[in-house]
């Protein structure tokens, strides 16, 4: 089955086939960093990291960008989210960037979303940014009025082709900055005239200011995946206007499409309600992390298709930290059962059925990520597995070392590198090395002691280790270690 993706653009799903042969550029709109990351950012930097990592999975050489904007985003009073953060933080505003960039990514780390390929800021893009406003400005798309320079979307037919909303439709104050100067309510703005305290300014054709939000995106978009390339992700909210500024003023500057397949993440809830710090109930992802493990939320987000609304509540919470563990707790008992099995002999084969079987449940995991990526059901599939391998480990038949080796590579390739919640090494695994170096010493000085005859000490070293819970097993082979159930 070929992968299949919605695209908000088209309103439909559609064969996903890259411009380029095996390479696929995606642009996701990144955070503006004046403050921390909230639960609703998680959601969407982990969908779209899994997104990153199916493709991947299917072989692709993608090139991931996201953004860091660190001036222009405004809030509906027109004031810039930097400048406010700085003087509630009483700091330098490029301070408060580089604080909240670095506990953005420290944030994302621990939900185990993967770094993106190049993460370009706003404010190290304006020399570009201020090019495309003066090629809008030649071919007549834009306008400049007393230092603003504004997009004109009435000289732009096809301006609200992605939200379905129409010009004329258009109210004052509905997410666009309202301003007398303005020929039509809903022109945006490309270049901001910098008051007099607006600490973030740069030279320009028309005075000193700053660059518009939507600019920012399509500069760094193009720059570096080129025009058009092949997905742009974000938020649902950011849908309209942003996207679909963008859209405009990158296609009415260069006369090709912008972009080739948008996706959209659903918005996360809080127990039903839109998260607002006006509400009170705005949850950073710090403040999830005291109260919940970073690998449960990643994997409660998996739970829910991206394009789909996710409510957050404790009870989700708890369900989904009881779905992880029971899918760790799988691959706890495989790993374990491959250290009391010791190497596996180079003649040692793994199982045609259980490879049959595991072979069956990768098909299905592919066909449910190829549908859209669908994590809710390749998760489902993973469950699935677990209730195969759990019979298995509870038969008393004897699974070979390549058997027990091809189930934990199963879960380490679709539960590790798609959907990223199995990690590579288990929490209690991070000593496993140092313990196996440790008990092959004491066997050794066991196998010593019983050809010296010396069998209290043997005994002793065995006793001793089977009371911390490590089962030594004595064959033709040698002695293996297990850990004791």
């Amino acid at each position: 089955m070929a992968l299949q993706i919605y695209n908000t653009l088209t309103r439909q799903k559609e064969e996903f086939v890259p411009l380029h042969e095996g390479f696929v550029g995606i642009y996701v709109c990144g955070p503006t960093v004046y403050d921390d990351a909230h639960i609703g950012h998680g959601k969407t930097y982990v969908n779209f990291d899994v997104i990153v990592r199916y493709l991947r999975y299917k072989g692709y050489r993608v090139r991931y960008v996201q953004n860091i904007t660190d001036v222009g985003h405004l809030l509906d009073t027109g004031e810039d989210r930097i400048l406010k953060g700085a003087r509630r933080e009483r700091v330098e505003p490029m301070e408060l960037v580089e604080t909240y960039t670095r506990r953005y990514f420290e944030d994302m780390d621990r939900l185990n979303v993967q770094r993106p390929n190049i993460s370009p800021r706003a404010s190290g893009h304006i020399p570009e940014q201020i090019e495309l406003v003066k090629r809008l400005l030649e071919k007549g798309y834009a306008y400049e009025v007393n230092g603003n320079v504004y997009f004109e979307v009435s000289k732009w037919p096809e301006y609200g082709k992605l939200s379905g909303r129409k010009v004329e439709e258009l109210k004052e104050g509905a997410r666009v900055e309202v301003r007398e100067e303005k020929r039509h309510p809903a022109d945006f703005a490309l270049w901001k005239r910098a008051e007099p305290e607006h600490i973030m300014r740069w030279p320009s054709p028309w005075g000193e200011g700053y660059p518009g939000w939507h600019v920012e995106c399509s500069v760094m978009s193009t720059k570096y995946l080129g025009q058009p390339f092949d997905i742009h992700g974000g938020g649902v909210e950011n849908k309209f206007p942003h996207h679909e500024c963008e859209i405009a003023q990158s296609e009415a500057a260069y006369g090709v499409p912008f972009c080739r397949y948008w996706l959209h993440n659903g918005m996360l809830m809080i127990r039903g309600e839109e998260m607002h710090k006006s509400l009170g109930n705005m949850i950073t992802l710090r403040q999830a992390f005291a109260q919940y493990d970073p690998l449960a939320i990643r994997f409660f987000i998996l739970g829910g298709h991206y394009r789909s609304q996710l409510d957050f509540t404790d009870e989700a919470m708890q369900a989904a930290d009881k779905g992880l563990q029971r899918i760790l707790g799988t691959v706890r008992a495989v790993r374990e059962r491959m250290r009391s099995a010791g190497s596996a002999d180079e003649a040692d084969e793994a199982d045609a059925g259980v490879l049959t079987m595991l072979d069956g449940i990768r098909v299905r995991f592919e066909e449910a990520m190829d549908d859209d990526f669908n994590t809710a059901q390749a998760v489902a599939v993973l469950f699935d597995l677990g209730r195969e391998v759990n019979t298995l480990l509870n038969s008393g038949q004897p699974l070979s070392g390549a058997t027990l080796a091809a189930i934990d590579a199963l879960y380490r390739r679709l539960g590790g590198d798609v959907l990223g919640i199995v990690p590579e090494q288990l929490p209690e695994e991070a000593g496993v090395g140092l313990t196996d170096e440790l008990v092959r010493i004491l066997i050794e000085m066991r196998a010593e002691a019983r050809q010296k005859k010396d069998w209290a000490t043997a005994d002793a070293i065995r006793d001793r280790l089977a009371a911390i819970g490590i089962a030594l097993e004595d064959g033709p082979e040698g002695t293996r270690w297990r850990l004791a159930r």
